[in-house]
């Protein structure tokens, strides 16, 4: 990068700033804070997944006589049903690799906790009795 640009432009829109001792210091400082946030953030998303794994989603929706849903259950009711076994989940963190579920059956669901961490938890839909 040429100085003049830096000078010019970079600096008085401040978006950059002279590479001095102080502010090199600042910067290690701020980013030893923020690497130490994301690794608590990592550490709650895997306690979080380890949970999941441990529970048992079973969802009951109307159903006709071959198995096809009266509706659909989607990412919200999968939430919903997570939140009620013990595990907090938002409806956002669902993933449905087929789309919404339309059939009575077992279902593996994607929970997205982080961007390295997905949790992947089986779901039984069966119909009311």
């Amino acid at each position: 990068m040429k100085s003049g640009y830096a000078r010019n432009f970079l600096i008085p829109q401040m978006k950059a700033v002279m590479a001095t001792a102080k502010k090199i210091a600042e910067f290690e400082a701020r980013r030893a804070e923020l690497e130490k946030v994301a690794a608590e953030k990592l550490a709650a998303a895997q306690a979080r997944a380890v949970a999941l794994g441990k529970i048992e989603v079973i969802i009951t929706h109307k159903a006709g006589d071959e198995g096809k849903l009266f509706g659909s259950v989607g990412t919200h009711d999968i939430a919903d049903a997570m939140t009620a076994a013990g595990a907090a989940v938002n409806k956002s963190e669902v993933r449905l690799p087929t789309g919404i579920i339309r059939q009575v059956g077992d279902y593996d669901i994607d929970v997205n906790l982080h961007a390295d961490v997905i949790a992947t938890v089986n779901v039984q839909v069966v119909a009311e009795a």
